[in-house]
């Protein structure tokens, strides 16, 4: 039977179609009038319909919802008064859906399911805001191992805070979006000789004073067999340069002019460059934290001609300054972690005396 009165019917003349109504001529408007009561769908009232159509009966669906079975048999009488014909109809099994009630739910589940994933994604959203929001930022080749085990920790010391990374081969560039307020802390390195331009208001906590940086060269290298390598016995190779990445290219021309050396230079991208160096095309300026690659030896530079400085820049008064002990805690202790896992680095600071960062 249809849900009405109880008859099954609908008083006559409370509904109209655009066509036929009960017991009136064609409607001029093509919409429904002449309810006096008429309700605006809203997604509690689609809800209720998916309710109904997935439990079977108003009863249980009452239940589910956490209403009385009279009023959701109330408001599924005015749902369908406002749509303008029965949606459901009582058979043995159940409330089975009428040809309007499946189009209806076929437009009505894809609504409520997107409300639901909204409300969800706002809660959460709102729940990330008020616990709190980090965004860092490094250059690709600063530390790049280090830059990970960073964000792992910080992750694990503000688990409810919404901590991202920007990652930008162009130091300055990042320097610039810390006094923007585009970032709220930094981990770049500043070639030796090649000053960053720190904006107003962005302060710095060093890292590493003074970190050596070593040579990429392939295993079949002559020089590779070396513990540490001379410049004058790469002076034939050609060296690949990031162009974008601020001061190196300078750096690295000065450490050549000092030692009286001009070799051929090749500008690419660090990032693709490994498979070049096991080739034994190019060898390039590396991190001493820098992982084994296959075909790929790091050696340290004998004299140290190229060396960087190791910076945690931030906003003063930003997010970052009001915690920056702790975030940068959390990065000397990811730079500790992967100092020591390099058999390289450690054999050069026994060698030279020299400490790691904490």
């Amino acid at each position: 039977m249809p849900f009405g009165d109880s008859t099954g019917q609908y008083p006559r003349g409370a509904i109209e179609f655009c066509g036929q109504s009960a017991g009136r001529g064609p409607c001029s408007t093509g919409v429904r009038r002449g309810y006096p009561h008429a309700v605006e769908l809203e997604v509690r009232h689609l809800r209720a319909l998916c309710a109904i159509a997935d439990s079977g009966s108003v009863r249980k669906a009452a239940r589910h919802l956490g209403v009385t079975q009279p009023s959701l048999t109330t408001q599924l009488r005015r749902i369908e008064q406002a749509l303008g014909g029965q949606l459901f109809v009582r058979e043995r099994t159940g409330s089975e859906p009428t040809a309007l009630g499946r189009t209806v739910l076929s437009r009505a589940r894809p609504i409520v399911a997107e409300m639901s994933a909204l409300v969800t994604e706002s809660r959460y959203a709102a729940l990330r805001t008020k616990s709190g929001r980090l965004r860092i930022g490094s250059t690709g080749s600063t530390g790049s191992r280090a830059v990970a085990g960073w964000l792992r920790r910080l992750h694990g010391r503000y688990p409810d805070w919404d901590t991202t990374i920007h990652i930008d081969v162009s130091a300055n560039r990042l320097l610039r979006m810390v006094g923007s307020n585009q970032l709220d802390a930094v981990f770049v390195h500043e070639v030796a000789g090649c000053p960053l331009a720190f904006p107003p208001g962005v302060e710095q906590w060093v890292l590493v004073e003074r970190e050596p940086q070593f040579v990429a060269l392939a295993e079949t290298h002559p020089a590779a067999a070396r513990t540490e390598v001379r410049l004058s016995e790469l002076a034939d190779a050609r060296w690949m340069v990031e162009p974008l990445a601020d001061g190196e290219w300078d750096g690295l021309r000065r450490a050549f002019a000092l030692s009286a050396l001009n070799p051929r230079i090749v500008l690419g991208d660090y990032m693709t460059a490994t498979d070049l160096v096991a080739a034994g095309e190019v060898v390039m300026p590396c991190q001493p934290t820098s992982g084994p690659r296959p075909g790929v030896a790091i050696r340290p530079l004998a004299g140290q001609p190229l060396t960087v400085r190791l910076l945690l820049a931030f906003r003063a008064g930003g997010r970052a300054d009001t915690r920056v002990d702790e975030v940068f805690g959390e990065l000397s202790s990811a730079y500790r972690e992967v100092a020591a896992a390099s058999p390289t680095y450690r054999d050069w600071q026994s060698r030279h005396g020299g400490s790691l960062p904490g």
